[in-house]
């Protein structure tokens, strides 16, 4: 579930930096992605998939 979290998030930092979109510091293309990197890395690191009984 994080991976596809990464996933969106990388796509709209791809938007923010193919479109040149200004905005403001917090919603940034690098920070975009690098909350995105870290969801995948989350994600890797066992957090947010199923839960097995």
């Amino acid at each position: 579930m994080l991976a596809i979290a990464g996933a969106v998030l990388f796509v709209i930092a791809f938007l923010i930096n193919a479109t040149e979109l200004d905005t403001n510091a917090v919603f940034s293309s690098g920070n975009l992605t690098l909350l995105g990197l870290a969801a995948v890395a989350l994600h890797l690191a066992g957090l947010g998939g199923r839960r097995t009984r």
